[in-house]
């Protein structure tokens, strides 16, 4: 039983720990490395990440230098920025790369709040779903007679806290988002 429980938070918590990093990326109008992180550049055919390649830095809070180690991909680097979906034109000076971010709109800050809270619903169900599938296995074993019905209600107590947690984890990682996107 313990078993099922501490699988079923595992489970929890790599859907937490997507959701953060999906909030990362979230361009928010002042410079962030994450919004990289998708961008591969063909590297002597091998796509690879820019982070790789390069230097990535904060430059300024808007402006984000990517300076790198060979001066021959500064083209591949620019090009693949160029045809990514992070919607920044590059600006290569030769050595390095300066991507500057655009202050965000009204209108693109309430959309981004939007998507922000489709993603936390998202990963809210995803949660439930875990939970409903650990309770399932639960009532299996008890159906099997490996587990008594004591067993099954507290095993059910005890996932439910554990939903219980988590939700309010993604709750709150969406409102601490929602308001630094709505702050800036």
């Amino acid at each position: 039983m313990n078993n099922v429980i501490k699988k079923s938070e595992e489970s929890m918590q790599k859907r937490v720990n997507y959701l953060e990093s999906e909030y990362a990326r979230v361009r928010a109008g002042r410079a962030n490395p994450a919004v990289l992180d998708k961008v591969m550049v063909d590297y002597y055919g091998t796509p690879t990440p820019v982070q790789q390649l390069a230097a990535v830095a904060v430059a300024e809070a808007r402006t984000l230098t990517i300076q790198p180690w060979d001066a021959s991909v500064l083209r591949a680097i620019e090009k693949a920025i160029q045809t990514s979906d992070i919607g920044i034109n590059p600006q290569n000076d030769g050595k390095c790369i300066r991507l500057i971010f655009p202050p965000l709109t009204e209108d693109r800050r309430k959309e981004i709040v939007k998507e922000i809270s489709k993603n936390a619903e998202d990963t809210k169900v995803q949660v439930r779903n875990e939970r409903r599938d650990a309770i399932d296995r639960l009532k299996k074993m008890k159906k099997n007679s490996e587990i008594t019905e004591d067993d099954l209600e507290d095993g059910q107590e005890k996932i439910q806290k554990v939903t219980d947690k988590f939700i309010k984890n993604i709750d709150e990682l969406c409102q601490k988002k929602q308001k630094e996107i709505m702050e800036i």
